[in-house]
């Protein structure tokens, strides 16, 4: 029987007492009959649910493509990683998500932090190295967090972000809180040493983690298949005994259907569990990529029959779920909304040069 390690010492992090300044963030609406695994025949997602998706990926959307024009103006500066055609994941897997649980990803993170509800203003805002930012105008594009949204950051370096997701699975079973992690890294990520060694850990002690592979075929620049020994990615836990599964990442509610599975079996106390999400990027892989790597053909072959916003709407007329204008004024706040948002985040004041060392320990 495997044994499950000592438990370490309560300490204060600042992470708490960051969160214990504001108040909870507005998360999307929970899809509660999807993490009862209903389908579309028991009623399941309902007009309102479908709404709720189409809104958040809009905004997703919109907000990513101001933040492009931020960057060619020169307001955002470093790196930057649009999430542009895969806003069905972290709008999928978000409306599963539960009081308590956290989300930790990469550094193409800005999808993740709007699904999670963090204030538009206030990640823009962080973009554009402001005060008034989420994390002080200290995090930027990559790095920055809201606990209090249940966001536990992007992370820079490649995989790094997925121990620390295990950690954070231990930390749930360690309380008991019925707690899971929902740890995010990509295809390229998928091929990280210390990916194997969370898997190992995740499945040793049984912790309860939902691993999901955001596989937009290209990693920085190079495809899958040239990359990769085994390009079923979801297969990669089969040695450590950790069922995996490949979604349609383009499909927000197939998303959600496999997200509400895979998080109850974590909830549960069965263990971790893979979730392959098949996706794809519209932008190279930072702001700075031409992404001559593939052809203009190929993206907009994507863009016109697997587009996850289109294949949505699509979904909701069909089933007579919207009309014109129900969509038009959804566009219009979602405008509006990214609109104040850059805004906000191109007046908003520097951080003052006293704040460089703070924030920087945590007390313990």
């Amino acid at each position: 029987m495997a044994r499950t390690p000592a438990k370490p010492a309560a300490n204060a992090t600042a992470a708490k007492a960051a969160s214990a300044k504001k108040p909870a963030a507005k998360a999307p609406a929970t899809a509660k009959k999807a993490a009862a695994g209903k389908s579309e025949g028991n009623g399941w997602p309902d007009k309102g649910q479908l709404l709720d998706w189409y809104r958040h990926m809009l905004l997703i959307r919109r907000f990513e493509e101001r933040a492009g024009q931020l960057y060619g103006m020169g307001l955002i500066g470093g790196f930057c990683h649009l999430y542009i055609g895969q806003e069905a994941i972290a709008v999928g897997m978000q409306s599963v998500k539960k009081t308590g649980d956290q989300v930790i990803t990469g550094y193409r993170d800005h999808g993740h932090m709007l699904a999670a509800g963090m204030d538009p203003k206030e990640v823009m805002a962080e973009l554009t190295g402001r005060a008034a930012g989420s994390a002080h105008g200290k995090g930027g594009s990559m790095h920055m967090f809201d606990v209090q949204a249940g966001f536990y950051g992007g992370h820079g370096i490649v995989g790094g972000q997925v121990p620390l997701g295990a950690g954070l699975a231990f930390a749930n079973r360690y309380r008991d809180n019925k707690a899971v992690s929902f740890t995010y890294f990509g295809d390229g990520a998928a091929n990280q040493g210390q990916v194997y060694e969370a898997f190992n850990m995740a499945e040793l002690w049984k912790l309860p983690v939902v691993f999901i592979i955001e596989n937009n075929q290209y990693a920085m620049g190079t495809s899958v298949e040239r990359a990769s020994a085994e390009t079923h990615l979801h297969k990669r836990g089969i040695s450590f005994g950790i069922p995996g599964e490949e979604v349609d990442g383009m499909d927000v509610q197939a998303v959600a259907e496999a997200g509400a599975k895979a998080a109850e079996y974590a909830r549960s106390g069965k263990g971790p569990y893979i979730l392959e999400m098949k996706t794809y990027r519209y932008r190279g892989h930072s702001m700075s990529d031409p992404a001559k790597y593939r052809t203009r053909e190929e993206v907009d072959e994507v863009r016109k029959t697997r587009d996850p916003i289109d294949h949505l709407r699509e979904k909701m007329e069909a089933m007579g779920a919207t009309d014109e204008e129900a969509m038009k004024a959804i566009d219009a706040e979602v405008k509006k909304i990214v609109a104040d948002a850059a805004e906000f985040a191109r007046t908003a004041p520097e951080p003052d040069p006293s704040e460089l060392y703070t924030d920087v320990y945590a007390e313990a």
